[in-house]
């Protein structure tokens, strides 16, 4: 369909997107959790990997109780808890003072954070038309890096007044997101007749782990979230371990964010009619050359190309991923259908950072990188092999068919 032509998204979505902006504006504790541990506390790279895998692992049961809560309780009600609890957990985070508290509120952190990731993914499926969900996913996460950027050029000016002053910047962002939510979100999920209801009942999570062409679907995100996840502890080790300062961090920081806000949507038309397995194959591998790249930076230039091939990756790869969940669950279960695809980005945010802090005390952070970029190789293949394209006779079912873009 020609651009021009293209129908609207309705207003709802637009408010989502707002609010997810909104929030991610004001995002600055976990990029900045690992170095603040090491530089500022002076904790070692395991302790501070030990803190950031805690958060991932409050996002565990985060995203579980969120795509549960979102089809039982309802998105609005999911994403406003989660939004008022990770505000309160910021602030507690941001005045703890012993690793015991810290370990404490970083996973209190992760499950209100998460808690409302499965709700946003199954309103926005809720509020767009399937033709139009690939573009929607796309300026979500859009918005979700437009934010980042000013959060990443921004965090190192406000640090400069303490860390504290992020913190509190960061929950007083998720308020107003909150605020957003409440005033101007309406509930979406789908309402059966009472006759269907009792008839089919909702799909529980066991169910939906049992449906094995999405599970795989799942296990490969995961080793490709792996990757993504050192972006939090590594990264920032990498570039102070090369004497960067945290100004110049978040400058290597910001170039995803950038590329991301300059290229997402001319990106997402290019791939947005093409087979989903090649597209997030091809994702997948630059993100594995771009792990490479880290291993032999030295300055902020080298650690910029890598952010680059990184960044040319993930706009690839993530709209493709999140557009194949709303296609693969049924209404009544897009809640945790969503909760168990988040699920992946928190075992990879639990898992990545508690392994790179030891690997990289035991090894370096070159062993480090190399080992993610074999990750990526693998996960490539994986896409490739499970997502070729292949002739079907013409009664095969729906279940059975390569997953597409749309």
């Amino acid at each position: 369909m020609n651009d021009a032509h293209r129908p609207p998204l309705p207003r709802g979505f637009w408010w989502l997107w707002t609010s997810t902006l909104v929030n991610r504006v004001g995002l600055f504790v976990m990029p900045f959790l690992s170095l603040y541990l090491t530089v500022e506390r002076g904790y070692s790279a395991t302790s501070a990997g030990l803190m950031v895998s805690l958060y991932g692992f409050g996002g565990i049961l985060g995203s579980l109780a969120g795509g549960s809560l979102a089809d039982r309780w309802g998105r609005r009600p999911t994403m406003l808890t989660g939004q008022l609890g990770a505000a309160a957990c910021t602030v507690g985070l941001g005045l703890a003072d012993r690793l015991d508290l810290i370990a404490l509120w970083a996973a209190a952190l992760g499950v209100t954070l998460k808690m409302s990731q499965p709700a946003v993914g199954a309103m926005l499926a809720d509020l767009v038309p399937p033709e139009a969900r690939p573009r929607a996913y796309a300026l979500n996460y859009w918005a979700l890096n437009l934010g980042f950027s000013i959060s990443a050029l921004s965090a190192g000016t406000i640090a400069a007044f303490g860390y504290l002053t992020l913190y509190l910047v960061d929950a007083a962002t998720t308020l107003l997101c909150a605020v957003l939510v409440f005033l101007r979100l309406p509930e979406t999920r789908p309402t059966a007749p009472p006759a269907v209801r009792s008839q089919a009942p909702r799909p529980s999570t066991t169910e939906v782990l049992r449906d094995r062409r999405f599970m795989c679907l799942v296990g490969l995100n995961l080793l490709v979230v792996a990757v993504f996840s050192q972006r939090h502890v590594a990264l920032p080790l990498s570039t102070a371990e090369s004497g960067l300062s945290a100004a110049q961090y978040g400058l290597v920081a910001a170039v995803n964010g950038i590329m991301i806000v300059t290229l997402q949507l001319a990106v997402t038309r290019f791939t947005q009619h093409r087979p989903a397995g090649a597209v997030l194959a091809a994702g997948a591998s630059l993100v594995g050359l771009s792990a490479a790249l880290n291993a032999g930076s030295d300055t902020v230039l080298l650690y910029a190309v890598a952010a680059v091939v990184y960044t040319l990756g993930e706009i690839v790869y993530v709209p493709t991923s999140e557009a194949q969940v709303p296609a693969m669950a049924p209404a009544s279960a897009r809640g945790r259908y969503e909760g168990v695809m988040a699920l992946t980005w928190s075992v990879g945010g639990f898992l990545a950072p508690l392994t790179s802090g030891l690997l990289i005390d035991a090894y370096g952070t070159g062993a480090l990188w190399l080992g993610c970029a074999a990750v990526g190789v693998l996960a490539a293949l994986g896409y490739a092999a499970l997502l070729r394209p292949r002739t079907l006779p013409a009664d095969a079912p729906p279940s059975a068919r390569p997953l597409s873009q749309e």
